[in-house]
C-alpha cells in the first residue's frame, strides 16, 4: 500500500543524509518534498501541514543545523513523528475483568466488516480466548449466512436468530447467552449501509445501550482513501467508537487513510487486515509501520509471525532428520508451506532492514511454490524420501504428472540437495560455503 509514498520519502531522506551538514534551507527543501509526497498519498491536507510543521520545528529546535551527520537525526525525527501521527503506542482491546468482553463492530456496507469480525475472532482464539460472534446484520441479504460461514471457519461459536427479530433484540440475547456459556469474548457484527445515515446511527446507539460493549470498533476500507477518513469522522460525531480496524491494507491505495484517521478522529488504529485469508490480520503497530514506510524493515512483526508458526516438536524432529540425513522432499514441502503461511514472500523480505528497497522493482512469482509442490506431489513416497535416486524415465513421468518439464524436475532436485546440505551444516554448527553453493547453482 505504501510503496509510492515509501519510495518518495526514502529518496528525500537519503538526500538529507547525503549532506555533510544541513542548513535551514536544506530542511525547508526536505519538508517541501515530504509535504508533496504525503499529499500525493491522499493524506488529509490539515494533517500534512501539522506533520511537516512538527518535523521542521523539532529539526531546527534540535540544533541539527551545521552539525555533522545531522541527516540521521532528521530521519529519526521523521520516524518519531510518523509513529505519533498513526497513534503512538499500539493499543489492544479493553478486556473486561469479568467476562465476556463485548466488542461491537460498526462500519459501512462493503468495508469488510463481517470478514473482519471473523478475523478478529480467529486472532483472539489463537491467543487462548473462547469467542462467540453475534449475527446482528439483519438488513443485508445473506449477511447472517456469511457470518455463520466465516465465523465457523474462524473456530468461533455463532449466535444467530435469522432476520425476524430486531438487531437490538438479537444483540441482547447474544450477550446474555455469552455470559451463560462463559465466553471470554463476544463480537457483535452489526448492519452497514451504503452511506452514513440516521437509521444506521440510531440502531448502533440502541445496540450500544442494550449490551454496553467494552470496545466499539469502526471498520474502514483503506482503499477508499480520504473517504474512509470522512466516514470515520462522521461516525465519531454520532457514535463514540474506541478504535479503528483498517481493511485491505494490502491493496493499491496510497495510504492516506492509515496516516490520517488518528489525527482527524483522535481514535487509534487497533488492527489491520492485510489479505483475504482469515489469518491475514494483525495488531496495528504505528512504530513498525513507520519503520516500514522509511525502509527500516519490521523485524519484530516477522519474528512474531514466525513464532506463531513455530512448533517445538516439529523443530526437534526436523533437527533429528537433518543429523541422520533423513530430511526428504516431504519435509522440504512442509517447510515451504510454513513460509507461505507467514505471508507473501516479497512482503516478508521487505521486513528485513535494507532488503525492501532493493526488491522494489523485483517481481517474485508466488506461483513458483505451486509448481514446486506439484512436482513433489507427483513423486512416489520413496522418491520423495530419496530424490537422488530419481533417473531419466522417472523424471519424465514426474514432469508429465505435474504439468512441468524434465528440466524443472531436475532443477528442483538440484536445489533440494543444496538446501539439504546447507541445513545439515547449519544444524551441526558449521558455516556453509555459500560462495561454492552459488557457483554450483549457476551451472
Amino acid at each position: 500500500m505504501f510503496d509510492s509514498l515509501a519510495d518518495k520519502l526514502q529518496a528525500t531522506l537519503a538526500d538529507v543524509r547525503g549532506h555533510g551538514t544541513l542548513t535551514e534551507a536544506d530542511v525547508d527543501a526536505a519538508m517541501r518534498e515530504i509535504r508533496l509526497a504525503l499529499l500525493e498519498a491522499d493524506v488529509n491536507f490539515r494533517v500534512v501541514r501539522g506533520f511537516t510543521a512538527a518535523v521542521r520545528e523539532r529539526a531546527l529546535g534540535a540544533g541539527v543545523i551545521g552539525r555533522l551527520k545531522a541527516g540521521q537525526q532528521v530521519v529519526k525525527i521523521v520516524s518519531d513523528e510518523l509513529t505519533e501521527l498513526m497513534g503512538g503506542a499500539a493499543r489492544d482491546l479493553s478486556f473486561s475483568p469479568r467476562p465476556p468482553t463485548i466488542v461491537l463492530m460498526a462500519g459501512l456496507q462493503g468495508s469488510g466488516k463481517t470478514t473482519a469480525t471473523a478475523k478478529l475472532a480467529r486472532h483472539l482464539r489463537e491467543r487462548g480466548s473462547s469467542v462467540a460472534v453475534a449475527a446482528c446484520d439483519v438488513h443485508r441479504p445473506a449477511a447472517v449466512e456469511q457470518l455463520v460461514k466465516v465465523g465457523r471457519q474462524a473456530g468461533a461459536d455463532v449466535y444467530e436468530q435469522g432476520t425476524e427479530r430486531t438487531a437490538v433484540q438479537i444483540a441482547a440475547w447474544a450477550a446474555e447467552r455469552a455470559r451463560t456459556e462463559g465466553k471470554d469474548v463476544l463480537i457483535v457484527d452489526t448492519s452497514g449501509r451504503l452511506h452514513v445515515d440516521r437509521e444506521l446511527m440510531d440502531e448502533l446507539v440502541e445496540i450500544k445501550r442494550a449490551i454496553r460493549p467494552h470496545d466499539v470498533l469502526l471498520v474502514v476500507d483503506a482503499m477508499t482513501g480520504q473517504d474512509a477518513v470522512n466516514v470515520a469522522e462522521r461516525f465519531a460525531e454520532a457514535v463514540d467508537f474506541d478504535g479503528v480496524v483498517l481493511t485491505k491494507l494490502d491493496g493499491d491505495a496510497r495510504g492516506g487513510a492509515a496516516l490520517s484517521v488518528k489525527a482527524v478522529t483522535g481514535k487509534p488504529i487497533l488492527f489491520a487486515s492485510t489479505g483475504e485469508r482469515l489469518e491475514q490480520f494483525e495488531r496495528f503497530h504505528p512504530d513498525r509501520m513507520a519503520q516500514r514506510i522509511l525502509g527500516m524493515g519490521d523485524v519484530m512483526t516477522l519474528i512474531e509471525r514466525a513464532e506463531a508458526q513455530y512448533d517445538a516438536r516439529q523443530a526437534a524432529e526436523l533437527e533429528r532428520k537433518l543429523r541422520r540425513q533423513e530430511f526428504g522432499l516431504d519435509d522440504f514441502l512442509e517447510q515451504m508451506r510454513q513460509v507461505r503461511r507467514l505471508g507473501p514472500l516479497k512482503s516478508l523480505l521487505g521486513m528485513i532492514p535494507g532488503i525492501g528497497a532493493q526488491l522494489r522493482d523485483v517481481e517474485i512469482d508466488e506461483r513458483e511454490f505451486d509448481r514446486l509442490q506439484a512436482i513433489i506431489l507427483s513423486m512416489t513416497p520413496a522418491e520423495r524420501r530419496h530424490p537422488e535416486l530419481i533417473k531419466g524415465s522417472q523424471r519424465l513421468r514426474i514432469a508429465r504428472g505435474s504439468g512441468t518439464s524434465v528440466q524443472a524436475v531436475r532443477q528442483l532436485i538440484k536445489q533440494f540437495e543444496q538446501t539439504r546440505r546447507v541445513m545439515r551444516q547449519a544444524s551441526q554448527g558449521k558455516m556453509p560455503d555459500l560462495a561454492a553453493l552459488m557457483r554450483q547453482a549457476g551451472r
